[in-house]
């Protein structure tokens, strides 16, 4: 494989993250909308394509709907089908948006060549999921091979496994796994790779089975939500270390590394226990994490417990690596 050169831009993307934030400040937003009683009412999800141009007539109002083909299937994390790490192939363009569903199985691509009213272009069949035996995609990235990647949370039977399948960059057709995913890694949820350092970190979750019958404090107790991260090896996909946050990193979902693409750290938010960790590389190769952020419960009525977790669902870094957003 011959070494990029970054003074010709051929593909998608920029060269870097601070070169991005030179870039034209975004002019729509794409939000996944879910059907709160879809299944039942027949009313499929959608994506949502918003007008966030100030000089628009049609400034933060939704312009389009893209629906997706079956109700009930709950579209919730969204990837492009390239991005820079594409910067330098001329036959890539980011014209693509992946949207894994976590009650379908299913995964719609959505084309998106007219930026203001999205399609649906193909939709990966959850038979195809099951017969690689994984379900409920979360997360997709976009590889460098033109791959996509996509983080699953169950097997073919919806129960708790986490591992990792591939589409064909080109057909969007499932390639197979990953990898094998060894007995250790029981859930899964998001995934950040960092080829710099060869190694990519993932997260837990829960089961399908699990958190689709909404939640239950017993399933904590019964072990039934995760609490660690799992670092791969990136060019051999094994697995070389997990990292148990214990009672303080209950849920461990979005997981981002720096963008400074030298970095060798990064954080992830634990929902349940409402904490952000830092992971961090040591000087022998191994790594660690440190709590570094605490959000303190809040007293309600009517919940599970009398106190309530803030429950951080994404945290986000900015460009130049000086903010941590949380949500």
């Amino acid at each position: 494989m011959s070494v990029c050169d970054k003074t010709k831009k051929t593909g998608p993307g920029y060269r870097s993250p601070l070169e991005a934030m030179e870039g034209p400040k975004e002019s729509l937003l794409y939000v996944t909308c879910i059907q709160p009683n879809g299944k039942r009412d027949g009313k499929p999800d959608y994506l949502a394509t918003v007008d966030v141009d100030p000089q628009s007539d049609q400034y933060c109002r939704v312009i389009s709907r893209a629906l997706v083909r079956e109700s009930g299937d709950e579209l919730h994390h969204s990837g492009w089908n390239s991005c820079s790490s594409c910067f330098c192939d001329p036959n890539k363009t980011r014209d693509k948006l992946i949207c894994p569903t976590l009650n379908g199985d299913r995964v719609y691509i959505f084309d998106m060549s007219s930026p203001k009213e999205p399609k649906l272009f193909k939709v990966v069949e959850s038979d195809d999921m099951y017969a690689n035996k994984v379900s409920a995609g979360h997360t997709s990235h976009c590889l460098p091979s033109g791959e996509v990647m996509i983080s699953c949370m169950g097997d073919e039977k919806r129960q708790n496994k986490g591992s990792f399948v591939l589409l064909d960059g080109k057909t969007f057709n499932v390639k197979g796994v990953w990898n094998e995913v060894p007995k250790g890694v029981q859930f899964g949820y998001d995934f950040w790779y960092q080829p710099q350092h060869n190694v990519m970190i993932s997260t837990e979750w829960g089961g399908p089975t699990t958190f689709g019958q909404g939640f239950n404090l017993d399933d904590v107790h019964n072990g039934l939500y995760g609490h660690s991260l799992h670092v791969w090896d990136w060019s051999s996909r094994k697995l070389i270390q997990t990292i148990d946050l214990g009672r303080d990193g209950l849920m461990p979902l979005e997981v981002r590394f720096l963008h400074n693409p030298s970095a060798s750290e990064g954080f992830v938010g634990c929902a349940l226990s409402s904490t952000i960790f830092r992971f961090f590389k040591t000087n022998h190769d191994k790594w660690e994490t440190e709590k570094v952020l605490s959000i303190p419960t809040k007293k309600v009525n009517g919940w599970l417990l009398d106190d309530m977790p803030a429950l951080i669902t994404d945290i986000l870094i900015s460009m130049d690596d000086r903010y941590l957003y949380v949500s």
